[in-house]
């Protein structure tokens, strides 16, 4: 074989082995396709993070949190059929959210328990912090929940690596 053909065989191979690693880098849980049965998606990633019931069927939470930047909602019907699986973590998300309307039980029901909680001195109440990444870079949404745990907003940050928000 010559030289040529030898380079273009092993290019070819290389992009097909990036195109199978690329698929591989999907969660398993984001893989789940409607019509699957509850039972069957318990069986293959284990317990869910949260399980919220609905109006119309039940949804199990699937959280990469605390190192991950996704969570799931596998939203199923009565009979336990999967219907929707929908990566939450998103700004588009958080946006969405309507102030002064959602309560802590419809926060965690929608995004699952965050990353940590923490309190600070200019608002009382709970400050609910969740990572997710927007264009690649590493962010955080902060839901501000008062007292009677219901929401009055939402901030972004960008999410530093170690050190690089150290002051000279």
């Amino acid at each position: 074989m010559k030289p040529r053909a030898l380079r273009a065989l092993w290019g070819g191979g290389v992009l097909a082995l990036a195109a199978q690693l690329a698929g591989c880098a999907l969660p398993l849980v984001a893989r789940e396709q409607p019509g699957a049965l509850r039972a069957e998606v318990v069986a293959r990633h284990g317990p869910p993070t949260a399980v919220v019931a609905l109006p119309s069927g039940e949804r199990l939470v699937y959280s990469e949190l605390p190192s991950g930047f996704a969570a799931y909602n596998l939203d199923f019907d009565p009979s336990g059929r999967l219907v929707r699986n929908e990566q939450v973590l998103t700004q588009t998300r958080f946006e969405r959210i309507p102030l002064g309307v959602w309560t802590a039980a419809e926060v965690h029901g929608t995004f699952g328990p965050p990353l940590r909680v923490e309190r600070v001195a200019r608002f009382d109440g709970d400050i609910w912090t969740y990572r997710f990444r927007q264009n690649s870079d590493p962010r955080l949404a902060h839901v501000h929940l008062d007292r009677q745990g219901v929401v009055r907003q939402v901030l972004f940050t960008d999410e530093l690596p170690h050190g690089d928000n150290l002051r000279d």
